[in-house]
C-alpha cells in the first residue's frame, strides 16, 4: 500500500492484502467462457478486476478515513496516465492501460461509486440505482471492449445495459449482506408499493412481500440484460466468447434466484459453473 493511503487509513488500520486481490477478482469474474480469451487478454482482464475489486475493499472494509483514502487512491490513479504509480496494483495496470489504450473516465467512475457508498445507503427509485450502476458496474464493461478493441458508442450502450443488469442482480442475490453492512440498494418506492419494511431485510427468511418485490426486481433485471444481450451478435472471436459468458452468468444467476423461490435471505442463491456454462453457450448460439 502506498504511503499516502496508508496515511490517510491511519495508524493500525487493516489494509488490503495486495497479492491476494488479483487471484480472489479473477477468480469472482471469471466464468468459463472468458478462460478461453488467452492468456494475454486474460491477464490484462485480470488488472481491470484487480483494480475494481481493490477499490470496492478500500470503500468497504479499510478502517480510517475512507474518503481521504480514495482520495489518495485516485491521485495515485492519475499517475497510472502521468507519470509512475506508487501502488503495486496500479504499477502491474500501467502495461494494459497502454498496450489497450484504456480510457481514465472509466477507473475514475469506480473510485466515485465507492465515494457514493459512503455517503448514500439508500436509494429512492430504480433511476437513482441505475445512475450508480453507472459509476459501480458499467465501466467495467467498457474497460473490457476496450481491451478486446472494439468499443465503440453503440456497444458501450449495449454493454451498460448488461453491466448494470448484472450488477442489480448482485444486489438481489446479497439483499441480507447489503443491509448488515447498512445499506438498502432495493428502491424505496417499489418497497413503499410492496410492503416491505427495512427491518424485514435482516430476517432469517424472506417473507411473501419481499419474495413478490424480488420477483418483480428479478423479472425487470432480466429484461435489462436482454436489451443488452445483442452485444454478442456484434462481436466475433474471444470477445464474443467473453461476453456471452458475462451474459449468460447473469441469466444464470437470475434463475438461481428465481429456484430459490426469490428467498435470498435464507441463503445467498448462486448458479453452478456448469448452470452458466450452458447459460453461456445457449447466449452465444442465439448471438443474444
Amino acid at each position: 500500500m502506498t504511503a499516502a493511503v496508508g496515511r490517510a487509513a491511519g495508524a493500525g488500520a487493516r489494509l488490503p492484502d495486495v497479492d491476494a486481490i488479483l487471484p480472489l477478482a479473477a477468480s469472482e469474474n471469471f466464468t468459463v467462457a472468458s478462460l478461453l480469451v488467452g492468456r494475454k487478454t486474460r491477464a490484462h482482464l485480470t488488472a481491470i478486476y484487480g483494480f475494481a475489486r481493490l477499490v470496492d475493499q478500500l470503500g468497504d472494509e479499510v478502517d480510517g478515513d475512507r474518503l481521504a483514502i480514495l482520495d489518495a487512491f485516485e491521485q495515485d490513479l492519475h499517475r497510472v496516465f502521468d507519470g509512475e504509480p506508487q501502488h503495486p496494483l496500479l504499477q502491474r495496470l500501467v502495461p494494459t492501460v497502454r498496450e489497450c489504450s484504456l480510457p481514465r473516465e472509466p477507473f475514475l467512475r469506480l473510485i466515485e461509486a465507492n465515494r457514493r457508498d459512503q455517503r448514500q445507503a439508500t436509494y429512492d427509485t430504480l433511476g437513482d440505482l441505475v445512475d450508480y450502476c453507472d459509476l459501480s458496474a458499467n465501466p467495467v464493461g467498457e474497460l473490457v471492449l476496450y481491451v478486446f478493441g472494439v468499443a465503440t458508442p453503440d456497444r458501450i450502450e449495449l454493454s451498460d445495459r448488461v453491466c448494470t443488469a448484472l450488477q442489480l442482480a448482485e444486489h438481489w442475490q446479497d439483499v441480507g449482506e447489503d443491509f448488515r453492512r447498512g445499506r438498502i440498494y432495493l428502491p424505496g418506492e417499489e418497497r413503499t408499493r410492496f410492503g416491505v419494511e427495512p427491518w424485514q431485510l435482516g430476517e432469517a427468511y424472506a417473507g411473501a412481500a419481499l419474495r413478490e418485490l424480488l420477483a418483480f426486481e428479478v423479472q425487470r433485471a432480466r429484461a435489462l440484460l436482454d436489451e443488452g444481450a445483442p452485444l454478442v451478435g456484434t462481436l466475433s472471436g474471444r470477445a464474443r466468447i467473453a461476453v456471452a459468458g458475462y451474459v449468460g452468468g447473469g441469466r444464470a444467476t437470475f434463475d438461481a434466484i428465481e429456484r430459490a423461490d426469490f428467498d435470498v435471505l435464507r441463503a445467498t442463491p448462486r448458479a453452478t459453473r456448469s448452470q452458466k456454462a450452458r447459460c453461456a453457450l445457449e447466449t452465444l448460439q442465439r448471438g443474444a
